[in-house]
């Protein structure tokens, strides 16, 4: 096929839907992928032709491999995987469900994990391909999020062996670390909260799930060259400072 076939993973909203309207922008033909079936098949629909719906739990290996047979049977081949799904259950360690441990790790980096080894594979048979996982700033460390922020910490330290893995079979992948996005997340904390959130970063402004959907664009694109095992940080340069 002419077209890129793009994957992205938690494609239904925030973050990763900000990935996908750029993806469809940019002519990539795309794959959401998401749990939310109502809320992924309707924004594939709203996308038009370029945009297609597969559900699919990225923790769960039989899915995953389905999603896999799904797209080497239907496009042969892919040129981008944006792993963007994850999920958080915050708590101080000492209030932490051993299950909220678990689950957060399952999603967030095994989940990752899975759907890196399978189309890893597939795109070391083509000898090229791009691979974007999303991270967070919150690997460096935040109050209540043990489970996160260890889940994201292992997201860079797979990015960095898989660069190292992949790299001669023109396979490249990177990182990003998002900071403080105006995601529906976000905007369900209380006002005073986000104020002073936004006043402990050094731009003083939130950022936008379109600025994380840029710097995947910039990363995946084809004339994006001898740049692989790096973290990426669009957090208003927050990781260079201290926390709360």
């Amino acid at each position: 096929m002419s077209k890129r076939i793009a994957i992205v993973t938690g494609a239904s909203k925030g973050i990763g839907k900000a990935i996908v309207e750029r993806f469809v922008a940019d002519g990539h033909l795309t794959i959401l992928v998401d749990i939310d079936e109502v809320e992924g098949q309707r924004l594939a629909e709203s996308l038009g032709e370029n945009a297609t719906f597969f559900k699919c739990d990225i923790s769960k290996k039989h899915e995953a491999q389905a999603l896999n047979d799904h797209v080497k049977n239907t496009y042969g081949k892919i040129d981008v995987l944006v792993n963007n799904a994850g999920i958080i259950r915050d708590n101080v360690i000492w209030k932490m469900p051993e299950e909220d441990f678990d689950l957060v790790v399952d999603v967030n980096l095994k989940g990752t994990w899975m759907m890196c080894k399978i189309f890893g594979a597939l795109m070391r048979e083509q000898q090229f391909g791009r691979i974007v996982n999303i991270s967070s700033r919150a690997w460096l460390g935040n109050r209540g999020q043990s489970n996160y922020s260890a889940s994201k910490a292992g997201v860079i330290g797979l990015t960095r062996v898989l660069a190292l893995e992949l790299g001669k079979y023109g396979v490249y992948v990177n990182a990003i670390a998002p900071g403080l996005i105006n995601t529906p997340l976000t905007q369900k904390l209380p006002e005073n909260v986000q104020e002073k959130l936004i006043q402990a970063q050094p731009t003083k402004t939130m950022g936008e799930p379109s600025d994380i959907a840029n710097a995947v664009a910039f990363l995946s694109d084809e004339k994006t060259q001898f740049i692989t095992g790096q973290t990426l940080y669009v957090d208003g340069g927050k990781s260079i400072g201290a926390g709360l």
